[in-house]
């Protein structure tokens, strides 16, 4: 474990590139913005309205879904004791997928107060996921990892199968909207996105937040978390509907965004150590960060079109996940 002092440093670090980056971020495109023009808040200027109502909600939105989707994964790598977790692992993403496929198939258009169907049917879908796997797991006695585990793939695999039976069925367009949505977006016009996720991460956040010497107890296996006085399965189920609930918010918003919550908290383990007290605030200021560049990238790398920043996470995520393989961080920590 690292000394303190060092951790702090980091922690202090991770905050100035956080707060650099989102400065920054909304400034970055092919064609650059007039600076002057954005500080004196000219409504009718074209370059001012792109920044505060484009630019800057949809850096918040990518902060905000960036970090929960990192610390959902340093959550679920605590639960399993297992590297390779995500939070997509029990099923919440392909659930919501599911639900935004059937609600492209439907052809059907509406919103509720501002939000659009699509959103609201993948989070309905992202809900029964979650309810899904619960019940399984309760079917047998206790609240078991294995059990929990191996319900969430099967549930995953299930609407998985779904999702391609409903592209089977449904025309070329069907097919390309619902393949758009599935390599994750950050469209957010004006705050409306961003103030509908931020309940999400929020919640997600201080939960967690609350459990971090019991995430420090699971990472040492069940046996010693229940000698420490720990109820094992009430906390899992604590953990498992904080998680889900905050990346079924995200997928809901953003769609699935892969290896964010992947990679992210191995990176911040090799800063910060594996202790949760320190290792929650560096993997959400860098899951933040990270998502944030990964979106900037997307707007930058070819004029006048953007990338889905799954993709670009993808890229990113991919070559990095095999060093790490390849490296022996996964055998060292096992």
């Amino acid at each position: 474990m690292k000394p303190a002092p060092k951790r702090k440093k980091i922690l202090l670090l991770l905050v100035i590139l956080a707060v650099l980056v989102l400065a920054g971020s909304p400034l970055l495109a092919p064609t650059p913005l007039s600076i002057g023009e954005i500080l004196r808040f000219e409504k009718g200027g074209l370059d001012a309205q792109i920044f505060w109502d484009l630019r800057l909600p949809r850096v918040c939105l990518a902060f905000l879904a960036g970090a929960g989707l990192a610390v959902g994964g340093m959550a679920f790598q605590a639960v399993f004791r297992n590297p390779l977790a995500t939070p997509f692992t029990l099923g919440v993403s392909s659930g919501a997928s599911f639900g935004a496929a059937l609600y492209v198939y439907l052809g059907i258009a509406f919103s509720v107060l501002g939000l659009p169907g699509v959103s609201i049917f993948a989070f309905i879908g992202g809900t029964c996921s979650i309810l899904l796997v619960y019940s399984l797991t309760r079917l047998k006695q206790g609240f078991t990892t294995a059990t929990l585990l191996l319900a969430g793939v099967a549930i995953s695999f299930f609407f998985s199968s779904l999702i391609l039976f409903i592209q089977y069925l449904g025309r070329v367009t069907h097919s390309f909207r619902i393949l758009r949505w599935l390599m994750g977006g950050l469209d957010a016009v004006e705050f409306d996105s961003v103030l509908r996720l931020l309940p999400f991460v929020l919640a997600g956040v201080i939960a967690l937040a609350c459990l971090v010497r019991e995430l420090n107890l699971l990472t040492l296996g069940d046996e010693i978390a229940t000698a420490r006085g720990m109820h094992v399965p009430r906390t899992k189920k604590i953990i498992f509907f904080a998680t889900s609930l905050m990346v079924g918010g995200i997928v809901s918003l953003c769609g699935p965004i892969g290896f964010v919550g992947m990679i992210v908290p191995h990176i911040c383990r090799l800063l910060v150590g594996p202790d949760h007290r320190v290792l929650l605030p560096a993997t959400l200021l860098f899951g933040g960060t990270f998502l944030v560049l990964c979106d900037a990238l997307s707007r930058s790398l070819i004029a006048e079109t953007m990338i889905p920043v799954g993709v670009i996470t993808a890229l990113f995520g991919a070559p990095f996940f095999l060093w790490l393989l390849l490296s022996g961080v996964f055998s060292e920590r096992s």
